[in-house]
């Protein structure tokens, strides 16, 4: 089956919320470069239905993440308009069997490109930080896949919220912010910036390699969730969320079915 047919099987799947089985099971030796291929016509055909392109995500950012899903290395997502929550409520639907987790955003200034990055050039284009959190829910049946697999999905991406507050790129040491989430009042999750590659900054870093790898870069203006800071939880109708981001502030957030 050709790339292009098996894109339209997932877009078909993200759009109406239906499981499918692991493409790796169906169709043999799928290389992680045919699954961003895979992954850009997916994107593609939402921006033909009048979506956009607003962002990136880094997705398995923590080695805890990695072990937890049975792969190696970082990957990448593509962040769209639809995507962004514009308040703090999560409608199920949509979604298959979501879970939710903590981010650090980045908001940029100037552009970011080429293969030789530092956190230098990092912190001379960006033009905030913000809390932020993701809801991740993976297409496949019982939320299960291999690196192949969630990179075709664009890494489980489905919704992102970011705080109401802005910071300064230089307002805190970023590995160091503490984060604590609570479900229904009870601590799930706790972590700190350094569970993302060491330093929030080096996600940055690393998700320009590897766009520049495509002939892509970070616009001005662009958004990048850097990863998950801790495990992701899942959500139900009637939770209500909550992730204290140390010396950033609260983000509350209530689950509803519709």
């Amino acid at each position: 089956m050709s790339l292009e047919a098996i894109a339209e099987e997932i877009y078909r799947h993200q759009t109406t919320a239906e499981e499918l089985e692991k493409i790796t099971l169906r169709y043999d030796g799928l290389s992680v470069e045919d699954a961003y291929a895979i992954q850009q016509l997916v994107i593609q055909k939402y921006t033909l239905n009048g979506d956009k392109l607003i962002g990136w995500k880094m997705g398995l950012t923590s080695k805890a993440k990695q072990k937890s899903v049975g792969v190696d290395e970082a990957i990448y997502g593509h962040l769209l308009k639809s995507m962004e929550l514009l308040t703090p409520e999560i409608s199920l639907e949509g979604l298959i069997h979501p879970r939710i987790e903590p981010e650090i955003a980045f908001v940029f200034k100037h552009r970011l490109q080429g293969d030789q990055i530092t956190p230098r050039d990092v912190w001379l284009a960006t033009e905030c930080v913000m809390p932020a959190v993701e809801v991740i829910d993976s297409r496949y049946k019982n939320f299960s896949f291999t690196l192949v697999d969630v990179v075709a999905d664009n890494t489980s991406s489905a919704k992102f919220y970011v705080g109401d507050q802005a910071f300064s790129p230089y307002h805190c040491q970023w590995s160091d912010v503490g984060v604590v989430m609570k479900k229904n009042g009870e601590v799930v999750q706790t972590g700190a910036g350094a569970a993302v590659l060491g330093h929030p900054v080096r996600s940055v870093i690393e998700q320009v390699h590897m766009l520049h790898r495509i002939g892509k870069c970070i616009e001005p203006g662009m958004l990048v969730l850097t990863g998950g800071i801790t495990e992701a939880v899942y959500i139900h109708d009637g939770d209500r969320v909550s992730v204290e981001f140390e010396g950033l502030g609260e983000m509350s957030l209530s689950v509803r079915d519709q």
